[in-house]
Order: C-alpha cells, then sequence, then structure tokens
C-alpha cells in the first residue's frame, strides 16, 4: 500500500454540500489550502485559513473567470511525478510546488440546462478548468488523491485519520475512476445539449453516462450482474421515486416499473383515474375509472391470473380505499405520484411490497431519447410521444363508430403502444378485455388476446367474453383480412390500426362485410 501524504490541497467546488466539515478534517492533518472564488470565500467564513489560486499563480482571475486555473503553476503542481528527477527540477526550477489534493465537482451544467436556461448562460455555465484540473490529478493518481463528489469526503478523511494524514493508492485508483467518470459524464452532458441546440438528430459521436443510483443483486437472471444508474434527465418515475417500504428492488421490478409509469402517465388524472397492471414488461390489465379503486377493479378482470405477483401503477395520489383492494393480491411494486397515509399504514403490514413514490408523472408528450444495446454498439431513437386524437382518425368503413366505441379505440391504441410487438388489445368500457403480446403473428396475438378474455370471464363470472362488442386495436396494420376476421370472431363491433398496407381496401372491404367500424391511424407504435 503506497500511502501518500496530503500537505496541500486545492478546493474548487459549485456543491458546497459538506465542504466546510471536509476542510476543517483536512486542517486538522495540517493540510494547506487553496482556492477559488466563492469557495475560499465560504472557507474563511468557516474560520479556515485558504490561500487564493492567485497567490499560488501569480495571476490575477481573468475575463470574467474563465482563466484562473489554467496555470503551469496549478497543473505542473498537480501533474509533477515527484520521484522523477527531471520533473522535480522543472518544479525549483519555476517555483511550482506539488498539490497533493483536487476537490472539484464543475460549474452546475447539467442543471442549468434543466432550468431552461438560455443559450449564452448555458455556454457560460461550461466548465473549462474544472474538468482539466480534474483530469490532470486523476491521470497522476500515483501521487495526487482526486475527489468530484462530496460523498467521497468521508472516505479521504477516515483514511487520513489511519494513517498519519495520507492516503491509499487503492482509494486514490478509486477516486481516479470516479473523476474521469465525471467528466466524461460531463462532457457527454454538453456534447449532447449542443447537438439538440443545433438541431443534429444524429452527430457523429454520441455519448451516454450515467450516476450509480443502485447496485442491484443480480440482472433479469442470478448469473447476470446489474446495476441502476440514472443519467440525469428531469422525468418523474423511478429515477426520482422515494421507496417508502419493501424489499430492495431488482433488475425486473425496476423494469417493469417503468413500463407500468410511463403506461398510465398517458392518461391525464384530471379526466381519469388509471391503473395499470404490469407482469414481465407487458400489461395484463389497464383501465380507467371514476376513482382509483373503480380503476384497479377493472384492470385486475381482465386477467386476475396473470395480476398475481405483479406491479401496479397509477395516475394519482394513492388513497387508503385502494390499498384495502391491493392488499387482497399478492403485488410486487406500486407506484404512484404520492399515497396518502391512510394508504401508506395500510400498505405498511405488507413488508415485502415496495412502494415508490414517483412524486410526479411523467409528462407523455416530451421528448427525449431512448437506448438499446446492440452488440458492438447501441441504437438511439426519439421517444414514442406520439399521440392519435378523434380528430387525427380516418374513418374508412360504411359503418361509424359511436362515440362509446370510439372512446374505447383511442383507449385501445393508447394501451397498445406500451404492448410488445405484434399486438392485439380488445377494450370495453375504458378497460382492457383481452391483451395479445409479443408474438410473430398478428393473427397470433388476436387468439391469445381472445383466448385471455375468456379465461378472465370464467375467473370473474361474467355471462360473456368482454371482448364481444369490443374494440380492438392493431400497434401495426393488417397485412391481410385473417387478422381482422379474428378480431370480429372475438366479437369486436370496431377497430382502430395505422393503416398503410398495399391491402387496405382489402381490410376495409372485409370490415364492411363483418359490420364493423374501423378507424385508420396514420401512425404506427411497434415496440421490441
Amino acid at each position: 500500500m503506497t500511502l501518500r501524504p496530503i500537505r496541500r490541497a486545492l478546493l474548487s467546488v459549485s456543491d458546497k454540500q459538506g465542504l466546510v466539515e471536509f476542510a476543517q478534517g483536512l486542517a486538522r492533518h495540517g493540510t494547506a489550502l487553496i482556492s477559488t472564488g466563492g469557495t475560499a470565500k465560504a472557507l474563511r467564513d468557516a474560520g479556515l485559513a485558504v490561500s487564493d489560486v492567485s497567490e499560488v499563480t501569480g495571476s490575477p482571475e481573468m475575463m470574467d473567470g474563465r482563466v484562473k486555473t489554467l496555470h503551469p503553476k496549478i497543473h505542473g503542481g498537480l501533474l509533477a511525478l515527484r520521484d522523477k528527477a527531471d520533473h522535480a527540477d522543472a518544479m525549483r526550477a519555476h517555483g511550482i510546488e506539488g498539490i497533493d489534493l483536487l476537490v472539484c465537482n464543475l460549474y452546475p451544467f447539467e442543471s442549468t440546462v434543466a432550468k431552461g436556461a438560455s443559450y449564452e448562460e448555458t455556454i457560460e455555465n461550461i466548465d473549462i478548468g474544472g474538468p482539466a484540473m480534474t483530469r490532470s490529478a486523476a491521470k497522476n493518481h500515483d501521487w495526487v488523491s482526486v475527489v468530484v463528489d462530496p460523498q467521497d469526503y468521508a472516505a479521504v478523511l477516515a483514511e487520513m485519520d489511519a494513517n498519519k494524514g495520507a492516503t491509499s493508492l487503492a482509494l486514490r485508483r478509486k477516486l481516479a475512476q470516479t473523476a474521469f467518470a465525471r467528466t466524461a459524464a460531463y462532457d457527454a452532458a454538453v456534447s449532447n445539449w449542443l447537438a439538440d441546440a443545433i438541431e443534429e438528430k444524429a452527430p457523429r459521436r454520441r455519448a451516454l453516462a450515467g450516476h450509480l443510483r443502485q447496485a442491484l443483486r443480480y440482472g433479469e437472471n442470478p448469473h447476470q450482474s446489474a446495476a441502476f444508474y440514472t443519467t440525469g434527465e428531469k422525468r418523474f418515475g423511478v429515477a426520482t421515486a422515494e421507496q417508502v417500504q419493501g424489499r430492495e428492488l431488482s433488475y425486473n421490478n425496476i423494469n417493469d416499473t417503468d413500463a407500468a409509469y410511463e403506461l398510465v402517465a398517458e392518461f391525464a388524472p384530471a379526466q381519469h383515474a388509471a391503473c395499470a397492471i404490469i407482469k414481465h414488461a407487458n400489461p395484463c390489465g389497464v383501465a380507467l375509472g371514476r376513482d382509483l379503486v373503480e380503476a384497479y377493479k377493472k384492470a385486475l378482470a381482465c386477467d386476475p391470473v396473470s395480476a398475481y405477483g405483479g406491479i401496479l401503477a397509477f395516475n394519482r395520489k394513492l388513497d387508503g380505499a385502494t390499498a384495502e383492494e391491493i392488499a387482497k393480491l399478492f403485488t410486487e411494486v406500486i407506484i404512484a405520484p404520492d399515497a396518502d397515509e391512510d394508504a401508506r399504514r395500510i400498505l405498511s403490514a405488507r413488508r415485502n411490497l415496495r412502494l415508490l413514490i414517483a412524486g410526479g408523472l411523467p409528462d407523455p408528450n416530451a421528448g427525449g431519447l431512448a437506448y438499446k444495446s446492440v452488440a458492438g454498439g447501441f441504437l438511439v431513437q426519439t421517444r414514442d410521444n406520439g399521440h392519435v386524437a378523434a380528430s387525427d382518425l380516418k374513418i374508412v368503413t360504411k359503418r361509424k363508430p359511436s362515440d362509446g366505441e370510439l372512446a374505447d379505440m383511442l383507449f385501445a391504441f393508447t394501451v397498445g403502444k406500451h404492448v410488445k410487438s405484434n399486438t392485439i388489445v380488445y377494450a370495453k368500457d375504458l378497460q382492457t378485455a383481452g391483451i395479445g403480446a409479443g408474438q410473430m403473428s398478428r393473427v397470433d396475438s388476436a387468439r391469445i388476446a381472445a383466448l385471455k378474455a375468456l379465461d378472465a370471464q370464467k375467473e370473474v363470472g361474467w355471462a360473456e367474453p368482454m371482448t364481444k362488442g369490443s374494440a380492438a386495436a392493431s400497434d401495426a396494420f393488417f397485412p391481410f383480412a385473417d387478422g381482422l376476421l379474428t378480431v370480429a370472431e372475438a366479437g369486436a363491433t370496431s377497430v382502430i390500426q395505422p393503416g398503410g398496407s398495399i391491402r387496405d381496401q382489402e381490410i376495409i372491404d372485409a370490415a364492411d362485410n363483418a359490420g364493423l367500424a374501423m378507424a385508420f391511424t396514420g401512425m404506427r407504435h411497434f415496440r421490441h
């Protein structure tokens, strides 16, 4: 273990959380403190002795602070190999003293973008000196400790306390990795913002970075390792959620909960209460109601067998009455914008149940990027924020849909957007009647969804399956009439689909012969 004493430290931070306490810890070990601007003021206000960077460099800050640390006496102090003769000679010749610790967490670029700052303000919040110093210190981690996260302050002080003011090589290497990851993430944020600003949809280089939210026990399967990283995107969901209770979230929990919450957010809470039940990333029941209890019961009725051990998402504050109903079924995760005291108390009896409070609903109309890994690279596309309203529909059949059919058609098509392709969704009275997901043939999806409706009929005790008189939605066009006839056989009276097949007229004729009302959306919702 190669120990390096921290005799001299340079602190320059935007995030001053824990700064004073950390600097006081350094001072207890006799570490000389160098600082800049607001950081130096905060330290002096706490009664600490601090030297300004300008005193060290012999040069004043200039150009509105753009130039202050870009100087040989700073970078030489960070980069010098103290045991290399020519480096030591250069330090003596140019009056350079070693810097053993750099504490730097960069200008708040990401938060500046998030608040919608102007182009000019955003540019001014691109840090140059900070990343340069951070990379210098991280490269020379054999000699220098570098801290970019306040959460690492305790580890540095603990080692200094244990080693008479020194840090170990193992810690310095770990800190260096974190530092390089931070500057990489920072540059990624800048480059991606600039790509958006200049409307470059496919930049030659696209950077992706994340911040560890949670190390996971394993991935999709126990033999896979996994972790959950957040990108900094301000979108309500699993990444913003507070876990009120329950066991640690798994990889599959997080994936399924995200799918559930993105789906339920499609429905405005001011208009309808909504519930989505997800199993293996696909909905097994979705419904709208006057309140959450009604929405939950309707969603559960679609497939009560598959709902066991599922993920529940709601678009309104979870209330006690709904929690009472949920408590009757084994559920893995519940996510909602909030939960009242009654709901929290009732669900607290289910200690293994994870209750997540997201703080808000994601905006289904917002833009953003979606990523998918492939061998040797990754695919990037804009988020599917496409929506279809009644005014967008083209009614192509002789029979026009009733108001009730039209509402169910739009509801089913919205749900279908969140089901793995190929997809058929039957809906009646604003609840799913049957969902067919992820089949190679659209006909098979239609059959499976109808079979699920028959199973639900037997389980709930209805006189007939809910597909009778339902609306059927297809995520893509029907390439042949067989798929359309299958949904008609299941009892659907109206159909919504994108259209666009070379056999559209054949499909329209089949719908007319079956007495169906059919609408084309002109928008496809593949989901793979």
